[in-house]
Order: structure tokens, then sequence, then C-alpha cells
């Protein structure tokens, strides 16, 4: 089968994860390029197509181009209507929609504000405890909502694996690096069982590799 198009991104990007696992349940050949920060992004060719200079990113054969992790994965998604990753009607494609929405605003939106302020990458290597409690309070209505979601139900949308999922498992695999320990985690009982069942389908197991959980949430040093 010739590639779809090709695809700029690295492996441990959820967004990348979020592609290559379309693409796989999908049946779809992606031509992946290599890529190196700072060198491929700044590079005239890689400008001309993607001024933005941002990854992932893909090209089609026809010389379509398009950015965003979720945008990318539902068309290649599209381009296989027998996945059903979009599930089975209109109404599922706009759950399926919904709960990516949910999944990048509501929860890993939070979950990239804590990295980045206790890495310090603010401005002024500025860190807030209070801030950082309030984000984490946000954090944590959402993953009751999807908990909650999921006690009734094995996948989010039909009852087989849609982009909502592994849009979801790639979020919360993000979650479980960053501000969820393990004693956090074990609140969410559904949310990692459908980690696990998603991250494990041995078709896109080796793209979401190990899940390398942090046993106690990311905080700065005790010395900063």
């Amino acid at each position: 089968m010739a590639p779809i198009g090709s695809l700029w991104g690295v492996s441990y990007q959820r967004q990348t994860k979020y592609i290559l696992s379309t693409a796989a349940i999908a049946g779809l050949e992606l031509d992946v390029k290599p890529f190196e920060f700072g060198v491929t992004n700044r590079s005239p060719e890689f400008i001309s197509k993607f001024p933005f200079a941002k990854i992932p990113v893909f090209e089609g054969e026809d010389g379509f181009t398009l950015l965003e992790g979720a945008s990318i994965a539902r068309y290649v998604a599209s381009l296989a209507p027998e996945s059903r990753l979009l599930g089975n009607s209109i109404k599922d494609a706009a759950l399926v929609d919904q709960w990516i929405h949910f999944a990048e605003h509501e929860i890993n939106m939070y979950s990239d504000y804590i990295w980045q302020m206790v890495k310090r990458f603010f401005p002024d290597n500025a860190y807030s405890e209070s801030v950082h409690k309030s984000i984490f309070e946000r954090q944590e209505r959402s993953l009751k909502f999807l908990e909650q979601n999921l006690s009734v139900r094995e996948f989010l949308v039909t009852d087989e694996i849609t982009l909502a999922d592994i849009v979801i498992a790639a979020v919360i695999q993000r979650t479980g690096r960053v501000t969820l320990g393990a004693a956090e985690r074990a609140v969410y009982p559904n949310v990692f069982a459908h980690y696990a069942r998603v991250a494990g389908d041995p078709r896109i197991r080796d793209i979401f590799g190990a899940a390398e959980f942090v046993e106690v949430p990311l905080a700065p040093k005790k010395d900063e």
C-alpha cells in the first residue's frame, strides 16, 4: 500500500501517538520523515510548507497540508470509514470530537501548565504553589467527570476503540507522568483501566510504549 502522505513528528509526543495509532488501526501507511528539533523545523523547505514551524505536521500525496495532531488524526481516520474510528453515525462523530476537545482542553492543558511551572519555563522561573494547586483542582474536576463516564462503558463512544479513546489514552498517559502519582491514579480506576485497554491494544501497543508513570506528582526541587 502506498503511503497516504508524509508525517513529521516525534514518537514520544502524544499528538504523534494520536496520528500513528489512528493510521495503524485504519490500516493506512504514513511516510514518517526524520525530524530534529531546531534543525528540520528551521529549514527553508520545512517553513515554506509549514510556516508555524511546529510538529506534528502532515503533507498528503496531493500536497494538502495540515498541522495539529488531533486534526491530522481525524483526517486520517476519515480516509478509512470502515475502521469506525469516527463512530458509526454523524452523532457518533460529534461525540468523538467532543471527547477530543475535552481531553486536550480540560485535562491535558492543565498537565502542560503544571509541567511548565515545575520545570521553570515561565518568565523569571516563576512558580506559585497556590496556582499549581488551583490548576490541579481544575484537572481533578475533569478527571472525575471522565471517571464517571467510564464507569458504565468500556469505550467512550461506541463498543470499540474510536479516535476519542486514542486521544484520551494519550492524554492520560501524560497525566500519569506529570500530575498523577500512584496515590492519585488510584482515585480513577476506570480511567486507568481504559488507558490500559487502549494503550495495550496489540495494534497500537508499540506506539504508546511503556507507561513510565511517576510514583509521585512532579514538583519543584526543594532547593528551588
